[in-house]
């Protein structure tokens, strides 16, 4: 991985960290979430006029990649309205570069080298201890880790087929900016249907979420897009995960959230795997 790819990458990491943040310290979940995935439209249309046309034979890996965005968008949503922020972004983001690996190997035929197997043990050791943190009122909290283990399924699997197919739409951008401007109107319609109320709130106290949130997941996406044309995807997931460490520093001093020895642990364990995925070739 070249060191541009790389610090492309890494900043990109800084800025999911930052939307997940702004989601998960608003009061309102279900609004602050579907704002930033409609405030991806304006980018995502702008983005068109300049990009290519992506390739007909990448509109089946389009159709999937768009599939999963929305799925990943409204487990995320519900694992937030459950625990925090420190909690569930660690094991959502910390299980992709574990499961794109063991997918990787299983059905794809690639080989993992003693030092990346190394890596993916580290990475489950971490992903599980985060499993039995507790809650600011001392309860464990199951249910956000198990919708924060789905939602990094989603990931996972929306990495491999926007990876392959932006290499097969011969334009990163294209690709992505298509699923994104679809993506959008979709979202809305179902939050609209669920909660009518809601686009009007959007439209207002959501707005800043909007144009911040979404102007930032947009950008970072698409970074991380280009780099999976570039590098493997593998270690282009696992370097994108050391948003966690971010992700825990904003949740502790911004969110004001509890801090304990255990998330510091698995959250140090998640990163050292990630960054040892990262090398290990």
């Amino acid at each position: 991985m070249s060191l541009t790819v790389f610090l492309a990458v890494l900043g990109a990491a800084i800025l999911h960290a930052v939307w997940n943040a702004a989601v998960k310290g608003s009061t309102d979940k279900r609004t602050a979430m579907g704002a930033v995935v409609i405030g991806h439209a304006p980018l995502a249309a702008l983005a068109l006029c300049f990009a290519p046309l992506p390739s007909l034979a990448s509109l089946p890996w389009m159709a999937g990649g768009l599939a999963l965005h929305f799925g990943y968008q409204l487990f995320l949503m519900h694992a937030y309205e459950h625990g925090d922020l420190s909690q569930v972004y660690p094991i959502a983001r910390g299980s992709a570069p574990l499961i794109v690996a063991v997918v990787s190997v299983a059905a794809l035929g690639v080989h993992l080298q003693g030092a990346e197997m190394l890596a993916v043990a580290i990475i489950a050791a971490g992903i599980l201890s985060l499993v039995l943190v507790r809650r600011a009122d001392g309860l464990r909290n199951g249910r956000a880790a198990g919708l924060a283990l789905v939602t990094g399924m989603f990931i996972a699997a929306y990495s491999l087929v926007d990876g392959y197919g932006a290499r097969i739409a011969g334009t990163s951008l294209g690709f992505y900016a298509w699923v994104a401007l679809i993506n959008a109107p979709l979202m809305a319609l179902y939050l609209g249907a669920r909660d009518p109320g809601i686009l009007g709130r959007i439209a207002g106290s959501g707005r800043a979420s909007a144009i911040f949130g979404g102007g930032a997941s947009f950008v970072a996406y698409a970074v991380v897009t280009w780099a999976f044309t570039q590098a493997p995807i593998a270690l282009v997931t696992a370097l994108r995960e050391t948003s966690v460490v971010f992700a825990l520093l904003i949740g502790v001093f911004c969110l004001k959230e509890r801090l304990d020895l255990a998330k510091v642990l698995a959250t140090a364990a998640t990163l050292v795997g990630a960054i040892l995925l990262r090398y290990a070739r």
